[in-house]
């Protein structure tokens, strides 16, 4: 009995691990063109958790400090974050998001907002409150492994 449940949850999370890659590599290419992956990634972070340092940033990316590094001098670049001296030590820099990044960020996110609401139109009612019951679901799946993972660093 315990195989077969094991079996089911191993066969449903491969659907949904595949469902999300691929719509999340639709919505990517919904933005191609404008920024990498990374570089999106990176921006937001920005947008949601700065200023910060690139040490920061890369902690909550999971990425290595070059990654980020070179993730930001290439938002420096096209003027979507700007840098200042970090107060608390000279050797660093805190990076801001600018306001042309948040135009960016908003028009990127739109892009994606449009797409899936032109998929989502041909749904029915039931079948809109199941996906926004499964946004709930997967946010609280989220939350719960990141919080797992600051009490394993902690």
């Amino acid at each position: 009995m315990a195989d077969t449940v094991t079996d089911r949850l191993t066969e449903s999370a491969a659907r949904l691990r595949l469902a999300i890659t691929r719509t999340a590599r639709r919505l990517r290419q919904e933005a191609a063109g404008e920024l990498s992956p990374t570089a999106v990634a990176a921006l937001a972070t920005v947008e949601r958790h700065g200023p910060l340092t690139p040490s920061e940033l890369a902690d909550l990316e999971r990425v290595r400090r070059p990654t980020a590094t070179r993730s930001l001098r290439s938002l420096e670049v096209a003027g979507l974050v700007a840098r200042t001296p970090d107060p608390a030590d000279g050797r660093s820099a805190l990076v801001s998001i600018t306001g042309a990044g948040r135009e960016r960020l908003r028009r990127l996110r739109g892009r994606k907002n449009a797409y899936l609401a032109r998929r989502m139109r041909a749904l029915s009612a039931a079948d809109l409150e199941t996906l926004g019951r499964a946004a709930a679901i997967l946010e609280q799946m989220l939350d719960d492994g990141r919080a797992r993972a600051e009490g394993e660093r902690g």
